[in-house]
């Protein structure tokens, strides 16, 4: 039995489905919402990879080392974008979340946050993980002050780590939370998301 079993998690609007060769024209569409793929340091597929970008989460997920999951509008089942556990490690009930992007009209939005909130529920509440991690390229900025928001702490920098798409190698900023630490993100999240207006 794999750790992390197909499931759907919804919360305020905001649905997580496993992702699917169905999603592929939906998940497009929402990269094509600010050209996200020109960016360097993230991992959108450009429009006519997005079929194998799909095929390969699937491949994965069989492998066991990544499940992913399009993020979807409750109301219209619009795609808004695309994210992750990966990295899984049962033996050390042991996650991180990743491969995430969005539309750009999501972005600032609280869809992020409920995401992560779904995400991090199920790992620590269902899943019964000790540790949640985060993994971010050390020029994404905006992405690591996402995570920070969260409550996680910065573990370090593992340096010449990765490839970008541009063929530049990468430094990786580790991010990560233990389940002694989740309650209080949790109600800190929850008092975040309270404070704004719903997409």
């Amino acid at each position: 039995m794999a750790y992390v079993e197909p499931i759907t998690l919804a919360a305020r609007g905001i649905e997580l489905v496993p992702l699917a060769l169905t999603h592929e024209a939906g998940l497009r569409a929402a990269a094509q919402d600010g050209e996200l793929w020109r960016l360097r340091v993230t991992s959108v597929p450009e429009p006519q990879q997005t079929r194998q970008y799909i095929e390969d989460a699937l491949a994965m997920r069989e492998a066991g080392n990544r499940f992913a999951f399009a993020v979807l509008e409750a109301g219209t089942g619009t795609v808004l974008g695309c994210t992750s556990y990966h990295d899984i490690v049962p033996a050390v009930k042991r996650v991180e979340i990743g491969w995430t992007w969005y539309a750009r009209r999501c972005q600032r939005s609280p869809v992020n946050t409920t995401a992560k909130l779904l995400l991090m529920t199920h790992a620590f509440e269902t899943l019964g993980c000790h540790v949640v991690g985060w993994r971010t390229d050390n020029f994404n900025f905006a992405s690591q002050a996402a995570i920070e928001r969260l409550g996680a702490k910065k573990d370090g920098v593992i340096r010449g780590h990765a490839l970008r798409r541009d063929g530049t190698i990468r430094d990786t900023v580790m991010y990560s939370m233990r389940a002694g630490e989740w309650p209080e993100a949790k109600a800190q999240l929850l008092y975040l998301l309270d404070q704004k207006p719903r997409s």
